[in-house]
């Protein structure tokens, strides 16, 4: 099929994105709950437990959805310990999380093996006790202290998905810090960025909070400003072979504020109301996705990769 006709494919739900969560009046409010855990590494039945018993919580909470970190059903740094906890999509470990959703949609990550023993990053979306999407981590950080590309496969596909009231996309940790994958996700029709992250404390200084925290907070500001869309962002929190993570996980809203933020490092549930009606105010007010020429961008990228050849 021709590039541009996989374009136009692509770029089919966004229609149905703005008209499902922009076309009325009505104000719609989602009550998204950030699961702030620390996984105990390698062990699927206590971090399991620990899952559940948060979604307990976001459920007397009254939270629509609840959102967990990276690997958060495994822990980080499993290196050997791979193979061992590797779980398909049936296992039980995984179907427990997801009849959770019957109650609330629950987005939680672990390391999933295919049938042709593939070993991927993945993060499940579940909602009503069925699997509404699976994101496999496509940026596979391999430098410095990481050493993902030689445990993990990496993703092929960015898809946004439709949810009850909204459509979303997930970038998982690493992948948000390439732009591409948001552009990608806001161009097949994105409301909300769902970031479940294990994102280590690094560039420590004078500050109170470390470089790689400042970092983040930017990031999530500006493609929330940029895309005119909310972006959640789940850090896990903890120790792991001597890595710290520093968890402060937050909401931005789609006019680059934050909504809130788990000002610690130490494990918490805290549940946020996004009124989803400011995307349709700021997409009026900053047209950016209406303007974004995503032809011009395709000819470019044809063009640079021709020249490149």
């Amino acid at each position: 099929m021709p590039a541009h006709d996989i374009l136009r494919l692509m770029m089919v739900p966004q229609a149905r994105s703005l008209r499902h969560a922009l076309g009325g009046h009505e104000v719609k409010s989602l009550r998204v709950a950030l699961g702030q855990v620390r996984p105990k590494l390698g062990d699927l039945q206590t971090n399991g437990d620990k899952l559940l018993q948060f979604i307990d919580r976001a459920v007397q909470a009254e939270a629509d959805v609840i959102v967990f970190p990276e690997l958060s059903l495994t822990g980080y740094l499993l290196r050997d310990l791979t193979f061992d906890v590797a779980r398909t999509l049936a296992d039980r470990e995984v179907q427990a999380l997801v009849e959770a959703s019957a109650q609330i949609d629950v987005l939680f990550s672990f390391v999933e093996e295919t049938e042709n023993h593939q070993f991927y990053t993945s993060s499940v979306y579940a909602s009503q006790g069925r699997i509404l999407h699976v994101h496999r981590k496509i940026y596979l950080p391999t430098y410095g202290l990481f050493e993902e590309g030689r445990h993990f496969a990496r993703g092929q596909h960015i898809h946004s998905f439709a949810c009850a009231n909204h459509r979303a996309g997930i970038a998982i940790c690493e992948d948000a810090w390439h732009p591409s994958v948001p552009y990608l996700l806001s161009i097949a029709g994105m409301d909300i960025l769902y970031i479940p992250s294990a994102g280590p404390g690094r560039a420590l200084s004078s500050e109170p909070n470390s470089g790689s925290q400042q970092f983040w907070e930017r990031l999530l500001r500006t493609y929330a400003q940029l895309f005119t869309c909310f972006v959640v962002f789940v850090n896990r929190v903890g120790f792991e072979d001597g890595l710290f993570f520093f968890g402060h996980s937050a909401i931005a809203g789609p006019d680059g504020e934050l909504i809130g933020m788990i000002d610690s490092h130490d494990e918490d549930l805290q549940v946020y109301a996004l009124d989803l009606s400011k995307i349709r105010k700021e997409r009026h007010q900053s047209p950016f996705l209406r303007d974004e020429d995503a032809y011009l961008t395709l000819r470019t990228l044809e063009r640079v990769l021709e020249e490149q050849s």
